[in-house]
């Protein structure tokens, strides 16, 4: 096992680049079955959740090469639509095989998702989209079947509650069922968006990505190939510069799309950070005292449920008292008490959290609960006076790219340590 050890209190200052999005590379890999013929995906982040999918897909008969941030997949020898591969319940996103299966055989057997259990997360709204398109839906056993013995026809689906996997998924399975298939009250995240532009740039037809109405009419193949790059991810983006203006440092946050950040962006300048935007690119810098505020987490264009962990660490050092209300995944505050070890004073009502600013980090070791709570620990211990520790980090693996790399190049004190698991 290993652990991250970091020594705190050194303002960030420079550059970093950010990696391709991980929540879009985990939806459009397994989009690759749909097509025909050989695929080159580029901007990957090479982080673990990525590493799971190809082994999934390599399991499943594609041919896989990653170099570097380049993956080349070559579908055309998966001839089964059973995904039972062992490490298909370590991943949140390996739902996305069942529509992608779905949507080139008629059928799929995938074992139930894992990832992060920071909360329940049912598949229902996947699991309805499925059945409306026509398949029929058993789970036992640990898997889920979808079988559709006479073919996908599209449908209108209409989504009880705003879901960006379950609208990938149903995504994935209707662009090539008989007919048009319209979503309603779907996500409007931009993964969402670059897994429907990738599908269209190998041949489907897919309109209204970014809108809370999608319409997909059904193709019979999608025979496109070629290069495709991944957009760059707006979390780890996030979570760079709120690290920057938690340590009062001064940095630039490069290869990103500034609008898929302006919810984050108008938070931090609201309190007293300062915010530069470039084309591409966007500098974080220290005004002064960093002022408390209220944040409410919303489905894009709303506050990223994804920066909530990181966003309570940085108002624990603000200036007066702020609250922070999870209105996206209940049960998402497991982090709260070993955050308060290290100096937080947070207060925890129902799904929200009251945070009492002013504080100051000191560093201990703590233990990660889920990916972005591991971020947050990052942050804190950044911030932090001293060394703090931080185990399990197999979490922060499954989304951040060279994450010590990046530290160090901003000035960080940041090492990856082998220990004893009994010594955690």
């Amino acid at each position: 096992m290993k652990k991250l050890t970091i020594t705190g209190g050194i303002p960030l200052k420079g550059e970093v680049t950010i990696s391709g999005s991980k929540n879009a590379a985990v939806g459009i890999l397994p989009a690759v079955l749909l097509v025909d013929s050989p695929v080159t995906i580029e901007n990957v982040p090479n982080v673990t959740d990525i590493r799971i999918i190809l082994d999934i897909l390599r399991s499943l008969g594609a041919t896989c090469e990653q170099n570097g941030d380049v993956v080349k997949i070559d579908p055309t020898g998966v001839k089964t639509f059973i995904a039972d591969n062992e490490r298909i319940n370590r991943l949140r996103g390996s739902y996305y095989f069942i529509g992608a299966l779905l949507g080139r055989f008629g059928h799929a057997e995938v074992v139930l998702p894992g990832g992060c259990n920071f909360c329940l997360r049912p598949i229902d709204q996947h699991l309805k989209g499925f059945s409306a398109l026509g398949a029929n839906i058993v789970e036992e056993y640990g898997m889920v079947k979808a079988h559709s013995l006479h073919g996908l026809v599209g449908t209108h689906i209409y989504m009880d509650v705003v879901s960006v996997g379950a609208t990938i998924n149903i995504m994935l399975a209707a662009c090539k069922a008989e007919g048009q298939t319209v979503i309603e009250n779907c996500a409007k995240e931009p993964h969402v968006v670059d897994v429907a532009n990738f599908l269209n740039s190998m041949g489907a037809n897919i309109k209204g990505a970014g809108t809370n109405v999608i319409r997909i009419k059904g193709v019979k193949s999608l025979d496109g190939g070629g290069v495709y790059s991944v957009i760059p991810d707006q979390i780890e983006a996030g979570t760079y510069m709120i690290a920057a203006a938690a340590t009062g440092g001064d940095v630039i946050v490069r290869n990103i799309i500034p609008t898929h950040m302006e919810a984050l962006s108008a938070k931090l300048k609201e309190m007293n950070v300062g915010i530069d935007e470039y084309d591409d690119a966007i500098r974080v810098y220290n005004k002064g005292m960093i002022r408390a505020a209220n944040v409410k987490t919303l489905p894009y264009p709303g506050f990223p449920t994804d920066l909530q962990p990181q966003i309570v660490t940085l108002l624990s050092l603000a200036d007066g008292e702020s609250s922070v209300r999870e209105d996206v995944w209940e049960s998402r505050f497991q982090y709260i008490p070993d955050l308060c070890r290290m100096g937080a004073e947070v207060r925890l009502a129902g799904r929200s959290a009251i945070v009492v600013g002013g504080k100051r980090f000191k560093g201990t070791t703590v233990k990660c609960p889920d990916l972005r709570a591991g971020a947050a620990f990052v942050i804190a211990a950044l911030a932090a006076e001293g060394k703090t520790d931080i185990t399990e980090i197999k979490y922060i693996d499954r989304g951040y790219c060279n994450l010590e790399e990046k530290l160090r190049t901003l000035g960080a004190f940041i090492e990856r340590v082998e220990v004893d698991e009994e010594h955690i």
